[in-house]
């Protein structure tokens, strides 16, 4: 008796262990399906329900790495599988439903601007797994994935909210989904956010301003809210390049 509890005891152990690193993971894997579900609304012709999804996956993406955090389960694998993840549903699918949405009808010219984002995000992502050891880690270099894809999903969501289809508006469709892939894959730094700790006190304000925004603002019209968020932030990269360069430039006069 006294020689089996120990034993079970550690068979417990090893089973809860397992329990926990599959978490996070199913949380991937959850992201993984909203990806292939996008893939699949498009090809059907739902592209509202296709742009939904892409940022069902982008807030799962962003629940994985936290959960893994939260119960200390990170591991090689999970890194590895959350970058398979993020290719289908930041890479494939946006590419995707840009190209069935608004770059079928342009031809070649279409979907080499698909494929040059989908490149781009597979680009950015073993960079960004090559470089996570020695980057700034308040800044991204480059747009990130779920960014890129939020702004590719919400420019169809919004414009199909607003009874637009993708012919009219092609060549801006074009424009955008080059201007993603190219920054995912530049030198532009993008705040990350990272150095923000929720478990520390922050004002009443802030907390004001967040339930305002996500349980206020962003139902009041979801299409509109989301793609301005997310070209804003596509543009913010390029503010603080501009502000760097000025400021070093001022730097550099001032010491001449």
């Amino acid at each position: 008796m006294s020689d089996s509890q120990p034993e079970s005891t550690v068979a417990q152990t090893r089973l809860r262990r397992r329990g926990i690193y599959l978490l996070p993971n199913l949380f991937t894997t959850a992201a993984l399906f909203a990806g292939f579900y996008a893939i699949v609304q498009a090809m059907n012709g739902n592209f509202e329900h296709a742009a939904v999804a892409i940022f069902i996956a982008m807030v799962l993406d962003g629940l994985d790495g936290r959960v893994a955090r939260m119960t200390h389960t990170q591991s090689e694998f999970g890194a590895e599988y959350d970058s398979m993840s993020d290719m289908v549903s930041f890479g494939v699918a946006p590419a995707l439903i840009m190209y069935e949405w608004a770059l079928r009808e342009m031809g070649q010219w279409g979907w080499i601007a698909a494929f040059i984002y989908c490149a781009c995000a597979a680009l950015r992502l073993a960079r960004f797994n090559t470089n996570i050891n020695v980057i700034d880690k308040r800044f991204f270099q480059g747009l990130p994935s779920p960014a890129a894809a939020a702004l590719i999903a919400g420019l169809v969501w919004v414009m199909l909210d607003f009874q637009v289809s993708g012919t009219d508006i092609k060549w801006l469709a074009l424009i955008v989904t080059l201007f993603a892939g190219l920054t995912m894959v530049s030198n532009i730094p993008f705040y990350s956010g990272k150095e923000i700790n929720l478990m520390r006190r922050v004002p009443f304000v802030t907390i004001l301003l967040l339930v305002l925004f996500f349980f206020v603002l962003i139902p009041s019209h979801p299409p509109v809210v989301l793609f301005c968020l997310f070209a804003g932030y596509a543009l913010s990269g390029y503010c603080i390049k501009l502000w760097r360069f000025l400021k070093n430039r001022k730097k550099n006069e001032s010491t001449a």
